[in-house]
């Protein structure tokens, strides 16, 4: 899914109503990214479908400043966060040893 344009359409503290053209809804927990001009884009949640036509989100920074009318844009993929190798292998270690304690 190429990037979708909605509307912000209403905001309430983190919580955050965007509007898609119809039938164009993204799905549940993908990123929809708001640009905010010298700043990083705000990213929200997709949390619930409001209808055919808007999603509620919830952000993951400050809406300080963000107003009505502001363009959005579904990204079409979950937010993602990169992880360095060593947390990766460090949980891979520890779901191994508690395998073996059963075994031991």
């Amino acid at each position: 899914m190429s990037e979708i344009q909605g509307t912000v359409t209403q905001v309430l503290g983190n919580v955050v109503d965007v509007e898609f053209p119809p039938g164009e809804l993204p799905d549940i927990f993908d990123a929809v990214t708001v640009p905010r001009g010298g700043e990083e884009d705000l990213v929200l949640e997709v949390e619930l479908h409001l209808g055919d036509s808007a999603v509620r989100t919830v952000a993951m920074d400050s809406t300080d400043g963000l107003s009505r009318g502001v363009a959005a844009y579904a990204t079409g993929q979950p937010i993602a966060v990169p992880v360095l190798v060593v947390h990766l292998a460090r949980a891979l270690r520890q779901r191994v040893e508690q395998r073996w304690v059963g075994f031991v």
